[in-house]
């Protein structure tokens, strides 16, 4: 051998029983490096303790990206009626920044009629009918604020705690803190039955964490997950010696190097092998009871925000820990009214349902399910003959509102307040981390002590932020 072939590890291999005394000597007078070394895998996912005793054993996250408006749905202003049409006061876009929206833009009400509902008296737009008959297990939250404009950033930002691709989802972050209780599917599953994301998979990557914590997208038609089923000619017999061979080879590497990625390896494959029947089985929502399919709206073999949902209550009723649901296309630029139209009739129906259904099957109390975008609109209209745009609503990030329901949360209420116009917080301002930090409460988790270490420095969701939102806490 070459003096510059020799490598480190092969210089520990080769020094024979000096080294191993040395080694030894080091064990002895560090105890806890030990068990800090030894190759034994482990389940990455098997489940953990909470920090404290949780209220929630899971999330369904109703994530609307795009942006709906907030003043078309839940923010009631009767006050823009009275300006409707009017030149935009300079006060107001004094020291904003807006895309496309200027000093010759004028205010914008809400063509919606609002009403009250439930014991608790929540306003809600008359385009949500559905979300109306549940609003009393409901806790809507109308002031809620980010740092970011732009959706992609802000998308990243409600789902990662950054708003730069490379950070852990909450997804990642729950199944790190908590494992997962399903034993044939993943513990974090991402559904998708809009368009494209403008944040993309950073809104469910696991980002510096291990592959193993990464959120597994899963279709709407066909296999669940690309190449899950054996090609020709590969049976079960083949398949599982395949396997375990693989399993031998990365043992053998993992204790020589000892990389967290190897145990993620051999976790994915081995949970890939159980899903071939586990996974179709749970996305052939055919054997649902016909009145919760006609309930929720859903239809099998179609993509949509109605499947999505009644997949949710699935997959939580088989230990999975956290969902995300992504329904694309409320970036309503122009024709806003005809946006809210589709995008409530595409949502309200499953939305409730899902309420309803996790209620009735003793679900609810210990599921958290959350609604919300990235930002909101403005009570500005935007219209632009350049661009096509007529009678639409622009990025909002000073206010805008989210939901939640189940897991712990006091149903019923409505907690912050904008001014009479929707354009600034008057009223309890609840920032993206605050969400995110009750969240964690809620499922056990301090959002202070689950960190995670990379580049020498400890990581958290909530970055160096985030307070609880103790009025919606039961």
């Amino acid at each position: 051998m070459k003096y510059n072939d020799i490598t480190r590890r092969h210089f520990f291999q080769e020094c024979g029983l000096g080294m191993g005394k040395i080694a030894l000597a080091s064990l002895l007078a560090t105890p806890n490096t030990w068990a800090n070394t030894q190759s034994t895998i482990v389940n990455p996912l098997a489940p953990r303790k909470p920090h404290f005793k949780a209220k929630a054993k899971r999330v369904i996250y109703l994530f609307m990206a795009g942006a709906p408006s907030q003043l078309d749905l839940f923010d009631h202003k009767p006050v823009l009626k009275k300006f409707d049409g009017t030149a935009v006061p300079e006060s107001i876009l004094k020291d904003q920044r807006y895309a496309f929206i200027n000093h010759n833009s004028s205010m914008m009400a809400s063509p919606f009629k609002f009403k009250k509902h439930g014991e608790s008296g929540a306003e809600l737009s008359e385009m949500l009918p559905h979300l109306s008959k549940v609003v009393d297990d409901v806790a809507f939250i109308k002031s809620v604020y980010t740092d970011q404009f732009n959706h992609a950033p802000a998308q990243i930002l409600m789902n990662s705690g950054s708003p730069r691709p490379g950070h852990p989802s909450m997804g990642s972050w729950v199944n790190y803190g908590l494992g997962s209780e399903a034993e044939d599917l993943p513990g974090f599953v991402v559904l998708n039955s809009g368009g494209g994301i403008s944040g993309g998979a950073s809104n469910w990557s696991c980002g510096f964490m291990p592959t193993v914590y990464q959120g597994v997208p899963f279709r709407g038609k066909g296999d669940p997950i690309l190449n899950l089923t054996n090609p020709n000619g590969i049976d079960e017999n083949l398949q599982r010696e395949s396997l375990d061979l693989l399993a031998k080879l990365n043992k053998r590497q993992y204790e020589d190097v000892g990389d967290p990625e190897i145990e993620s390896r051999i976790n994915s494959y081995e949970l890939a092998y159980r899903m071939q029947t586990s996974a179709p089985e749970v996305v052939d929502i055919s054997n649902e009871d016909p009145k919760t399919l006609e309930m929720y709206g859903a239809k099998p073999g179609e993509k949509s925000f109605a499947n999505s949902c009644i997949l949710a209550r699935r997959l939580v009723e088989r230990g999975v820990r956290f969902i995300n649901c992504y329904h694309s296309s409320w970036d309503h630029h122009s024709n806003v009214e005809g946006g809210i139209k589709g995008k409530c009739k595409e949502t309200d129906q499953a939305a409730a349902a899902l309420i309803t259904d996790l209620k009735e099957r003793g679900l609810l109390e210990d599921t958290l399910v959350v609604w919300g975008g990235e930002f909101g609109r403005t009570p500005m209209v935007e219209t632009s003959a350049a661009l096509g745009r007529s009678r639409g609503r622009d990025h909002h990030p000073q206010a805008f509102t989210m939901w939640m329901a189940g897991g712990g949360i006091k149903g019923g209420q409505t907690i912050g307040a904008t001014d009479e116009l929707g354009m600034q917080i008057t009223e309890r301002p609840v920032h993206v981390h605050d969400i995110q930090a009750t969240i964690l409460d809620l499922l056990g988790l301090d959002h202070e002590a689950l960190t995670y270490r990379f580049k020498g420095r400890e990581f958290r969701l909530t970055d160096v932020h985030g307070e609880l939102i103790d009025e919606i806490i039961s």
